[in-house]
């Protein structure tokens, strides 16, 4: 008898079980329950679309030859029965049966399984904002404003594009600095909105450490974005049903376009109303061969909750990249077969402006709480011989395990090639690497694509330096709160004189690096000295000298002027 195999979702990891599955097995009988109209698009893609990169929304819809994966397209081709625009609403374990209702007629339909998959996703986090409207007093639901949008399907992004094409949204709100809030902002700006950003926590891209953040957010602004940080939403005021300003315990901002990117949760209303159990991070239990707590039911995708490679605990990574392998590895395991998902980095990757940003593995802030002794370097280089034309900053954080030397993380960003450091660091992760290996690795050399010493090369040697002791290294976040405190230390810049008057830091002394040593008198051995210069490397050699010379509280400023996020003077 066919195994009849029902599938709860439609997007993105549920069509994956279906095609995997029909490879495997062509008797089974596979039914897709979809609540929305879209099936199986790109949904990584909408802001592209937003911003008329995309020209049609079809396209994040379609087969790479340009056959559109509708409902039709799935029966004829893939031999797969699909039910959109209907919500499944209950599932009977005992009888093995899914209870679904059709949003358009009310209808309801039962689904009886062999096997079942949750491919539920997940809901957009919406902050508890009030709302005023000053032409129709009394309570208003701030989510039914017309022009307040968040972007999770095919319909808001056709909204959005919508009020932009018809004029009728010249100043955007952003709600949330995150990855999707970032890549809206690019897409908002390119489709010549004035936009702010609202973020609540210190810094935007809390999945970034805060000195990579605020390296970010300064290019943002550079790019005419106001990014407010630290600030809460408290309300939204309307008129007639239409935003016009939004006001946090700071501020108040005009808008006439609000897109709410405040994160996003699991969807697990359907498991938890079955009684499966669900993780510590509030998704989907499952074990690596994406099992629930029912051995007949798979769930998969951003309604999931799945382990960190890293550390080994639990972790909430909805991407859409995991949602297609976890899915090929459910379909593999309905068919009979033994494959395992063992986790991930929660790596990511996004572009803002000519700027693109990446990351894998652990922050050092999240290595910190789960109580490793941590070691990290941020390193600028170029991303091709630096005389080759066309060359472009990076700037690599690598963090590791002090004691061990393992690498526990990596975030890249720059105007230059980050995609190849980014997916050489995650192999890295994913295969257990350390630090050393990093150092020594044999990576492609030419100088149209790298240096002789590849940019990630260049930060495992500056992070070796600082775990075998030969370097003492301070992060620019760190300098600029020691300034705060008004605390008494020598920021020795030992550039060149042309350097020094071309840039410098506020309140630094110059002593360039050839005069250092006939010039050390100069410098109080009973203060502590921090040295740095453009990338830091003479930084380093200067530390050197002084060290030689007796000076015992020395500091390197990681990543020199490079990663100095903050006011220079010219």
């Amino acid at each position: 008898m066919a195994k009849r195999v029902v599938i709860v979702g439609g997007v993105a990891g549920g069509p994956k079980v279906a095609a995997k599955l029909r490879r495997l097995d062509p008797e089974a009988e596979i039914t897709i329950i979809e609540k929305g109209k879209f099936l199986s698009y790109a949904g990584c893609g909408l802001p592209y679309y937003v911003s008329g990169e995309i020209k049609e929304y079809r396209e994040l819809m379609e087969t790479p030859v340009g056959v559109l994966r509708d409902p039709e397209f799935f029966e004829k081709f893939k031999g797969v029965k699909v039910y959109n625009r209907t919500e499944a609403i209950k599932i009977d374990r005992a009888g093995k049966m899914v209870e679904a209702r059709r949003l358009d007629t009310g209808e309801i339909l039962s689904f009886p399984y062999d096997y079942l998959v949750l491919a539920t996703g997940a809901k957009v986090f919406f902050p508890p904002v009030k709302a005023v409207d000053f032409d129709h007093p009394g309570e208003i639901n701030a989510r039914d404003l017309a022009n307040v949008h968040a972007l999770h399907g095919i319909e808001d992004a056709e909204s959005i594009r919508w009020m932009i094409a018809e004029k009728l949204a010249k100043k955007a709100v952003v709600i949330g600095g995150g990855l999707i809030g970032m890549e809206m902002t690019e897409s908002l700006v390119k489709s010549g909105l004035e936009v702010t950003i609202i973020e609540i926590l210190p810094e935007i891209l809390p999945i970034f450490d805060e000195d990579m953040g605020i390296l970010v957010r300064r290019y943002c602004q550079s790019q005419g974005v106001r990014v407010m940080v630290g600030e809460r939403i408290e309300r939204f005021e309307a008129r007639d049903g239409v935003v016009k300003r939004v006001i946090t315990d700071k501020g108040e901002y005009e808008a006439d376009l609000v897109v709410v990117a405040a994160g996003f949760k699991p969807n697990t209303d359907l498991a938890q109303r079955a009684g499966l159990e669900i993780g510590v991070t509030g998704g989907i239990k499952v074990d690596m061969f994406m099992r629930t707590s029912d051995p007949s039911i798979f769930a998969v995708g951003d309604c999931v909750e799945i382990e960190n490679l890293i550390c080994n605990s639990p972790a909430y990574m909805p991407m859409g990249s995991l949602a297609n392998k976890q899915g090929r590895v459910a379909a593999i395991n309905i068919a009979g077969g033994q494959e395992v998902f063992r986790g991930a980095l929660n790596s990511a990757i996004f572009k803002l402006f000519d700027y693109t940003i990446a990351r894998t593995g652990m922050t050092v802030r999240q290595a910190k709480e789960l109580g490793y002794e941590v070691e990290y370097a941020l390193a600028p280089a170029p991303d091709r011989a630096h005389y080759f034309p066309g060359a472009q900053g990076v700037i690599t954080k690598l963090v590791a395990d002090k004691r061990s030397g393992k690498l526990l993380g990596a975030q890249v960003i720059g105007s230059g090639n980050v995609t190849k450091s980014i997916y050489a660091l995650a192999t890295a992760l994913y295969y257990g690497g350390k630090v050393e290996d990093l150092s020594s690795i044999d990576l492609p050399y030419a100088p149209p694509y790298a240096s002789a010493i590849d940019n990630i090369c260049v930060a495992a040697n500056v992070l070796r330096n600082k775990l075998e002791g030969k370097m003492v290294g301070i992060s620019p976040h760190e300098v600029e709160r020691k300034r705060k405190r008004g605390e008494d230390f020598v920021l020795l810049d030992v550039r060149t004189p042309k350097e020094y008057q071309n840039v410098r830091i506020p309140g630094s002394t110059l002593i360039p690096l050839g005069s250092l040593s006939e010039r050390i008198g100069e410098l109080p051995k009973d203060k502590e000295i921090i040295t740095f210069c453009a990338v830091s490397l003479r930084g380093y050699e200067a530390s050197l000298i002084l060290k030689k010379h007796g000076f015992l509280n020395v500091k390197v400023m990681d990543g020199g002027i490079r990663c100095w996020p903050y006011a220079l003077e010219k």
